[in-house]
């Protein structure tokens, strides 16, 4: 028999932490109440190392049942980018069956209210957090990244998103009254008195398509957007990245039952292998929301074909940093070389494209060539992973084959200044770890254009020669304009430079990072303070998170009445 969760035991716990979000996103500070190192966790309930070890260590090989109505058959296949069969199944759905039993609840969960809601929501991140040494495991193990990093963005770095989405979800259904007394003045007549109520109402299911890469850092903001405002969720993962997901749906089942709401509220569809079930989804009447991340072709399909719901989509991008000027050159091509290197590039905020004056740039060590500083960066990406240990926790694994073929691939299309190479794991012998590969482009080239001018996701970054810094902000804005773009980064120590990148990237919408030399880096954005994407090019058509990703996600309803 479960416990009850009771209104006044999910406001004691978990409105002062609601309280404290929504001032982080009003005044952008840094804030996080999920920490993120290991050793923080193993009291007050929560996993230690050993325990989510042997929490990940007993899912593998077994039947993970969440009670769904529907099930018709159990499906699996999930194979670790280290090498490990992980040998789970999940249930597979009868959508027929499922999809109306995801709707029997709405109407007590839009009832409920915003706060009721958004408390719910944090409760479940709540056991997430305390379970996040396992999560660590099973990120780890489903995307390829090492494991700090799956420990960190799998885990409280992806609480926080699921958290901020809640709080702008809040935010934007109070932002209306309840309530409101109506008089209209009529002169010498009676005034026109009317009492208003406003409520918000969802539009239905949510459907989540999941991603291989950061399952649950990409997959909480939507998840927890669309059930704080009301609706119910349906979560497709990806088929080689289920597990994250599916234990984020079993403990969102367990707390809204707890709390005496439908568990159904909440559901998986795991997928057989090869059926391709997002398409079917997408388009059910049922589905009044999606949120996908993933390939640019699949993402315009569904902002092409899907039309009784609304689409947030994450693409694909072209990331551009330029290269024009410095003041700290060891510190620049230290933090480059780390965002070049981090999870072997596999993100979708990674730079790709580095535009490089030709005549070269300056710099507080003087001036360096364009060969220099390609050169250079090549020796700083080999410094930073010469010990193989070292390379590992920063890599991680290839997420699949396609990856590795296009890495290898890249060698092909032009000069190459620093050739990837193969690094052993001694923990997981099948694992595929490649260091990055830089190749040199001549911008003014026609034939290299195909390269630069194209998103070559893994650890391939091009080093393109442009004429000038004019040329290389005007690549820049093309790039934007035409392909998209996640991050953009620029080093310069000139006024003119710098507002000439700022200005393109305004106009253009992209999310700027000048002159980083530390230990923030291009690729990482903070929760409650970054924009994650702009919703403004290309790359994506929402951003992480702000007021636009959660309130079309309900309407306000007007019930008048004569006073």
């Amino acid at each position: 028999m479960a416990a009850e969760l009771t209104a006044q035991q999910l406001i004691a716990q978990h409105r002062p932490t609601l309280d404290q979000a929504l001032e982080a996103i009003r005044t952008r500070a840094y804030w996080s109440p999920h920490p993120e190192h290991p050793k923080a966790y193993g009291e007050h309930g929560s996993l230690d190392a050993a325990a989510g070890k042997a929490a990940f260590d007993a899912l593998l090989g077994t039947r993970l049942d969440l009670g769904q109505p529907g099930t018709d058959d159990w499906t699996g296949g999930e194979v670790s980018p280290y090498g490990i069969d992980l040998g789970i199944t999940y249930p597979h759905a009868d959508i027929d069956v499922l999809l109306p039993a995801m709707r029997a609840g709405r109407r007590a969960w839009r009832d409920a209210g915003p706060e009721a809601r958004a408390l719910v929501c944090l409760e479940i991140l709540k056991r997430i957090s305390d379970r996040t040494h396992e999560f660590a495991h099973a990120v780890m193990h489903t995307s390829g990244q090492a494991f700090m990093m799956a420990f960190q963005a799998g885990g409280p770095h992806a609480q926080d998103r699921g958290l901020e989405a809640v709080a702008y979800a809040y935010a934007e259904q109070v932002r209306t009254p309840e309530t409101a007394e109506w008089t209209k003045p009529q002169g010498k007549r009676d005034p026109l008195v009317l009492t208003k109520a406003f409520r918000p109402v969802p539009r239905g299911i949510a459907l989540v398509i999941g991603c291989n890469t950061f399952p649950t850092w990409n997959g909480y903001p939507g998840l927890f957007a669309s059930l704080a405002t009301g609706n119910a969720v349906l979560v497709k993962p990806h088929p080689r990245a289920v597990l994250p997901l599916a234990l984020t749906v079993q403990i969102a089942r367990e707390v809204l039952a707890e709390a005496g709401f439908d568990p159904n509220l909440v559901a998986l569809a795991a997928e057989r292998p090869g059926e391709g079930i997002a398409k079917t989804l997408a388009v059910r009447p049922e589905i009044r929301i999606i949120d996908y991340t993933g390939s640019t072709a699949f993402g315009d399909w569904l902002e092409t074909n899907v039309r009784q719901a609304q689409v947030y989509t994450e693409k694909a991008g072209v990331n551009t940093v330029i290269v024009e000027s410095t003041g700290d050159y060891k510190g620049m091509l230290s933090n480059l070389a780390f965002s070049l290197s981090l999870y072997s590039g596999q993100m979708c905020t990674t730079p790709q494209n580095l535009l490089i004056p030709r005549d070269g740039i300056t710099t507080d060590e003087g001036p360096k060539s364009y060969d220099e500083v390609v050169a250079d960066l090549a020796r700083s990406v080999d410094g930073l992973l010469g010990d193989d240990a070292r390379a590992n926790a920063l890599l991680g694994a290839i997420v699949n084959p396609d990856v590795k073929a296009r890495l290898e691939a890249a060698a092909g299309l032009g000069e190459v200044a620093l050739a990837s190479r193969e690094i052993a794991n001694p923990e997981f012998p099948q694992a595929v770890v490649r260091t990055p590969v830089i190749v040199k482009l001549d911008g003014a080239k026609p034939d290299s254009e195909a390269a630069y001018m194209s998103e070559c996701f893994g650890p391939v970054s091009f080093a393109v020669a442009v004429d000038s810094a004019a040329d290389a902000v005007e690549l820049l804005r093309r790039t934007v304009r035409e392909k998209g773009a996640m991050t953009v980064g620029a080093y310069t120590t000139s006024e003119e430079v710098e507002q000439a990148v700022e200005e393109a990237c305004l106009e253009e919408s992209a999310q700027l990072s000048l002159n980083l030399t530390g230990g923030v880096y291009v690729n990482q954005t903070a929760a409650f303070s970054d924009f994650h994407g702009s919703g403004g090019n290309p790359a994506a058509n929402a951003a992480l998170c702000d007021g636009a990703f959660v309130a079309n996600r309900f309407r306000v309803v007007e019930v008048r009445r004569e006073a």
